[in-house]
């Protein structure tokens, strides 16, 4: 029996391409906050995350957006949107703490003040760095770090250095271990809902760490996926069929239930056609669902891609 009194009242979505999909959300956040009659009254955005084009930090993706930092930082500011930075390369070094680009990045975000703002990370290196130059900023233990065993990921949550944690998303179903939390432990806890990837995958470290080496120019082979269907790329009706694939009904359920709060949605690759399906999915009520998409698909200035 679910004892109510740790049920989650609000379920906070934390959604991909704070800048890579800048013009996207310009449509979809203020028709979210004209007619939230349209979406569930016990969902809210959490954040928007992402990284800019050549941040040597990034990591989990290649590439970025092209927004201007400023200009995306000032929307989300006056929706009252915590952003958060995606720096969550593992193969950093001393010498890379020096970049410019990411450190200036990291000052303007420090300087926001219409919500916290963080820093989703996985080198430990950065994670220091971080806290000795940028202490107003909230960090995110990244699922990069591919913690598949439930002790390793509840110790990284009683970690007083993250107030999100992100496990790897083949322990999103370890539903007797994971209610053990305490609820300010559960409360750190952040889902990622719709990864698609093999859950039998034995080389997502690899995979991570070939994205890191791009963005930092480092010359290795090209990693290369042995997941058989790894050739037909993104599919969201495949990642329902993930064991790992956290649904809206189980959002609702279950995870709320048991008090828990926090959900990711990857997305930063995949284009926003499909990022517009996540949002419709798990935060637009049926009846209103033709009403969402037809705003964003009938709008002649966005291009979906």
């Amino acid at each position: 029996m679910i004892n109510d009194s740790k049920k989650a009242s609000t379920a906070y979505y934390h959604l991909p391409g704070l800048f890579e999909f800048y013009e996207f959300y310009k449509l979809v956040l203020p028709l979210y906050e004209r007619h939230r009659e349209y979406f569930y009254d016990w969902c809210e955005i959490g954040s928007l995350y992402g990284a800019p084009e050549d941040c040597i930090w990034g990591g989990g993706r290649v590439g970025g957006g092209e927004a201007d930092e400023a200009e995306v930082l000032e929307f989300v500011g006056r929706l009252g949107i915590s952003p958060r930075l995606t720096f969550s390369n593992s193969l950093l070094t001393e010498e890379h703490l020096n970049d410019k680009r990411c450190g200036d990045l990291c000052s303007m975000l420090a300087g926001f003040s219409a919500a916290p703002a963080g820093i989703i990370v996985h080198s430990e290196l950065l994670l220091n760095h971080l806290k000795e130059n940028y202490p107003g900023l909230y960090l995110v233990s990244s699922t990069t770090k591919v913690q598949t065993d439930i002790e390793e990921f509840m110790e990284e949550v009683r970690r007083d250095d993250f107030t999100y944690v992100v496990p790897d998303f083949r322990l999103n179903k370890e539903l007797e271990r994971l209610d053990t939390l305490t609820q300010s432990e559960k409360d750190k806890v952040e889902f990622l809902c719709n990864e698609c990837c093999n859950f039998s995958c034995i080389d997502r470290r690899e995979c991570y760490e070939a994205v890191s080496r791009r963005n930092l120019n480092i010359d290795a082979p090209e990693h290369i996926c042995k997941d058989p269907d790894s050739d037909k790329g993104y599919s969201f009706a495949r990642a329902m069929k993930n064991p790992g694939f956290i649904s809206l009904n189980d959002i609702k359920n279950i995870y709320m239930p048991m008090g828990f709060s926090n959900f990711k949605i990857e997305g930063r690759g995949l284009g926003t056609a499909m990022v517009l399906e996540f949002i419709l999915y798990y935060m637009v009520k049926p009846e209103y669902v033709l009403d969402v998409r037809e705003a964003v698909y009938l709008d002649s200035m966005l291009d979906i891609i």
